[in-house]
């Protein structure tokens, strides 16, 4: 016994305009297609629309291989050098008019040679760096930061410049009480006459040998220069600090001084 066959309806038909042996075109292609003359040869216009041959761009600077396939250009890295990035310095109440004062000094060497832009803001009490397109050095922020703390700490202009120029420099602060404890004012006031010395003469050969700059702010000591120099002066310090006799800290100091001119 035959299978039964399945009913056609009318839906099921082919449209009429098109042959029974060709197959129907997909009804989402036919979604936004222009509405076109029905003499006109879509062929022909596809014809007319110019292609870049292989390995050619195009006016958006990509490429179509022989088989319509785009080639996009390889992409570049962005510079970090040419990142904006900002740093803002706190200033000290009681350095502002030291700041306001010795400004004409300091951005000069910000701007002319690290190529940083540079403003005071005497509003918030901070002086605000950041990169530009002409900044060539990496660390150039990180150096006019380092150059800015120093003159905030209260070193001379001509002595935080040397930050700019020098790369192996580097700033260790530390307080009395981090060595000694130390009850009262008197007892700090001792401490910190027994760093300095008579007119600063301890303070000055200390510098001399170890060739380095200490500043004394109130209980908090500063001090500039290399590595193993900063080393050297706070052993020196440390020792004044603590009561070694000053006789034994100069003899340590001539030690030093002429280990330092055999290596120098």
């Amino acid at each position: 016994m035959p299978a039964p066959t399945a009913l056609k309806t009318a839906d099921d038909a082919p449209p009429s305009n098109l042959p029974l042996d060709e197959p129907q075109q997909d009804e989402e292609l036919l979604l936004d297609a222009p509405d076109l003359p029905a003499d006109v040869d879509s062929e022909l216009i596809l014809q007319k629309i110019p292609r870049s041959r292989e390995g050619e761009e195009d006016g958006d600077g990509m490429a179509i291989d022989e088989e319509g396939r785009p080639r996009f250009a390889p992409g570049r890295d962005i510079d970090p050098a040419k990142r904006t990035e900002v740093r803002k310095v706190p200033i000290p109440p009681n350095c502002l008019t030291r700041l306001k004062n010795n400004w004409p000094k300091i951005y000069p060497p910000l701007v002319e040679s690290l190529k940083l832009q540079v403003r005071m803001n005497p509003r918030r009490k901070t002086v605000e760096m950041r990169t530009s397109k002409h900044t060539a050095d990496d660390g150039a922020l990180q150096k006019g930061e380092d150059f800015v703390r120093a003159f905030a700490l209260g070193f001379d202009v001509d002595d935080a410049i040397a930050l700019l120029r020098l790369d192996d420099l580097y700033i260790e602060s530390f307080e009395i009480k981090d060595v000694r404890q130390v009850m009262g004012t008197d007892a700090q006031s001792r401490a910190i006459a027994r760093i300095a010395g008579r007119n600063g003469q301890v303070k000055f050969a200390i510098e001399n040998a170890t060739r380095t700059r200490i500043l004394l702010a109130d209980n908090k000591i500063s001090i500039l220069g290399a590595y193993q120099n900063i080393n050297m002066a706070r052993q020196s310090i440390v020792s004044l600090i603590l009561g070694k006799p000053p006789a034994k800290v100069y003899g340590n100091l001539r030690t030093v001084a002429a280990r330092m001119k055999e290596r120098f």
